[in-house]
């Protein structure tokens, strides 16, 4: 006979749990996929956009993000975790994230400090999220992506567009790029 607790029986109950502990491993096991992916926590890009002179790199990603955005959750869950994707950035950009309502104090390219939610809005008019942004090795915006992209190969194609400096052909804009 089996014993019930109200309508689930306990083995119904030690499933739920079981499931339960199952989705908190696979969170945890995507924010220590994000552990690493993130290179600047204090948000100096100027000292950024040396590093990624001095490494050879592309550029600096930065990935303008909000709490409560579900489109930024999804980037960070879906397409920052393929291994695939952060060893592509790895070798290729160093990578920063700015919290858009954020009250943490930043280093701009060009050196002026201000508060992360003051480079958002007031220096890139950054409203919704996800935005981001790739600078190229003077510190410039050369790339801007609003919105979160549809899959992993659009991320892989957006980050290929910045790094291979097909950007900076004239009339090239990165739909066209996709096209190709």
């Amino acid at each position: 006979m089996m014993r019930t607790n109200g309508d689930m029986t306990v083995a119904g109950w030690m499933g739920a749990v079981f499931l339960l502990l199952s989705l908190l491993s696979v969170g945890t096991a995507q924010a220590q996929d994000l552990e690493d992916f993130w290179d600047d926590p204090f948000k100096d890009l100027q000292a950024d956009v040396e590093a990624a002179r001095e490494e050879g790199k592309a550029g600096v990603f930065v990935f303008f993000e909000m709490d409560e955005c579900p489109f930024c959750h999804r980037m960070k869950t879906q397409v920052f975790t393929d291994p695939e994707i952060q060893e592509y950035i790895k070798e290729n950009l160093v990578t920063v994230s700015i919290d858009i309502e954020g009250d943490v104090v930043m280093t701009a390219p060009d050196g002026e400090e201000m508060k992360e939610k003051d480079f958002a809005f007031k220096k890139y008019r950054v409203r919704a999220t996800p935005v981001m942004i790739f600078f190229d090795k003077e510190g410039e915006p050369v790339v801007r992506y609003t919105g979160p992209t549809q899959t992993r190969k659009e991320f892989m194609q957006l980050m290929e567009f910045f790094v291979s400096g097909a950007y900076s052909e004239p009339g090239m804009n990165f739909f066209k790029y996709k096209k190709q």
